[in-house]
């Protein structure tokens, strides 16, 4: 039987957000119903509530979520009702061209539930990511639950679910740091941060902050950060190269995702070092530098999406890295908010006042 819980929508661009009622129906083949116990307010949501993802309003926001299977439905064999979960936007589908070369994380064709969630009325929702999780229950495809440790911290192994991955995968998997090397991180926001845990994780010996907010330098240095540079006060690709002997990182990873911020990345790593663009752009920005530039720098430049993450991987070690102690997802989150509290988060979140809000329900 269908049922009605309480859900925060998105019903028009720029407007605020709804706290309304919405239609869970019972899970079909492949899907599963999921009590939302915590979920991460991230700036994706805010994109979508102001169209910067599409105009397919009106949108079930929130994906970074853990909770509890209720229901499954028909062919599922790997999940049962009372499986603690994290849900994820990246359910592989084992069959694309990416999966079948043994590249899963690059799925081009990854699974969402196929039966709308709704408003009473019977609208049609879009569910932010495919998931959908500011909401006391769910539906969503099986693949996108992945079992984690059940006594781990739902409000803080969310956050997996989205922008602390992306974080951490564009280090540890699109960056590949390894021991000993030099990472530059540009923004220490949510993602940055998680950049900085996933260097420290990698064993990189130098990791250079950069961001123009000293609160956000000061979080970074709480993440494993060595070394710091404000880019309002000091041009920030000379100082990264000051700080790594005047050659540039050996990684620099740009979580900011501007023009004028890839190009500092661009021109602070070392000749053969590695780009890496982790965060979004949006669809106006271009970038214009002469040939000669690329032609040469040796290296790589590399978009990460998802931070590369396989879930089924990569969800259970970092929660396990997390129960042991060695990864502080309870540092990512700023605060602990009901779920009409999703607008006041997004006003704090674009005066960089926290990391992550989190809805707890």
């Amino acid at each position: 039987m269908a049922q009605e819980v309480s859900g925060v929508i998105a019903r028009g661009k720029g407007l605020p957000v709804e706290l309304t009622t919405i239609v869970i129906p019972d899970p079909g083949p492949g899907e599963a119903v999921v009590r939302v116990q915590a979920c991460g307010v991230c700036h994706t949501d805010l994109h979508y509530r102001e169209g910067g993802i599409n105009d397919e309003f009106p949108f079930l926001l929130g994906h970074e979520a853990a909770g509890i299977v209720e229901q499954v439905g028909e062919g599922v064999t790997d999940l049962e009702p009372g499986d603690f979960v994290v849900l994820n936007w990246r359910a592989v589908c084992g069959s694309c061209r990416a999966c079948k070369r043994g590249k899963p994380w690059y799925c081009f064709n990854t699974h969402n539930a196929a039966q709308p969630m709704t408003l009473k009325d019977g609208t049609a929702l879009s569910p932010a990511l495919g998931v959908g999780a500011f909401a006391e229950k769910t539906l969503v495809h099986s693949g996108q639950c992945t079992k984690v440790d059940p006594t781990a911290r739902p409000a803080a192994v969310g956050l997996l679910g989205c922008g602390v991955m992306a974080g951490l995968g564009a280090a540890m998997n699109t960056g590949n740091v390894g021991r000993g090397d030099s990472v530059a991180i540009i923004g220490c926001g949510g993602v940055g941060d998680g950049a900085v845990a996933g260097a420290r994780l990698a064993g990189a010996a130098k990791i250079i902050a950069v961001d123009t907010d000293p609160r956000k330098l000061e979080w970074a240095k709480g993440f494993g950060a060595t070394h710091f540079v404000n880019a309002r006060e000091v041009d920030a690709v000379e100082a990264i190269k000051e700080l790594t002997d005047g050659f540039g990182a050996d990684v620099v990873i740009d979580a900011v995702g501007r023009p004028e911020t890839w190009k500092q990345a661009f021109h602070a790593r070392d000749l053969a070092g590695t780009v890496v663009l982790v965060g979004v752009p949006t669809p106006d920005m271009k970038i214009e530098m002469p040939l000669i530039d690329f032609f040469g720098h040796g290296g790589s430049l590399k978009s990460s999406w998802y931070g590369d993450c396989l879930p089924s991987r990569d969800f259970p070690m970092l929660v396990d890295l997390y129960q042991q102690g060695r990864l502080d997802l309870d540092a990512f989150v700023s605060e602990e908010i009901p779920l009409d509290g999703v607008e006041a988060a997004f006003e704090k979140m674009h005066k960089g006042e926290v990391l992550r809000s989190v809805v707890v329900f």
